[in-house]
């Protein structure tokens, strides 16, 4: 776990993916995101390569205020999915904390291509986090049911 210290509380990140899914959705929530079905979300952090989360302890009251997964094919290639950092926590560096926790974990697995999924109000954070649009020229393309 690794650990980031303000007033009397403290920050640490957790690979465990015992999440209490309603808090997750109230996180998911706090950011304006789309409710999902709990059952997927359930779901999809099982079948995840890996997931991140990140919580405030102060005192003996422990807060999801951040989180993130990513799927792999536990080779070459891994895709960031579902970064959220609390309205509260934004902009104090902890989001680049838990994406660099990410990135870290990912390459300790030998993972040499980490790819995500950015909306355009957060391209310019991931760009500072050494992400790139389009390298090469590749395009994301996506299919979806009509």
């Amino acid at each position: 776990m690794s650990e980031a210290a303000s007033e009397n509380s403290r920050v640490f990140f957790s690979t465990d993916r015992e999440i209490d899914l309603y808090e997750l959705e109230e996180l998911c929530d706090a950011v304006g995101w789309s409710r999902r079905p709990l059952r997927k979300v359930k779901k999809a952090i099982q079948h995840s390569f890996l997931v991140v989360s990140m919580w405030e302890q102060r005192g003996a009251t422990r807060r999801l205020v951040g989180f993130a997964r990513a799927t792999s094919d536990h080779a070459f290639n891994a895709t960031i999915w579902d970064v959220v950092v609390h309205p509260d926590f934004q902009g104090k560096g902890l989001g680049k904390a838990l994406m660099r926790h990410m990135i870290k974990k990912l390459r300790s697995e030998d993972i040499s291509n980490i790819t995500l999924f950015a909306d355009p109000q957060v391209v310019n954070f991931y760009r500072g986090l050494g992400f790139m649009a389009d390298p090469e020229g590749i395009k994301g393309m996506f299919w979806y049911p009509e």
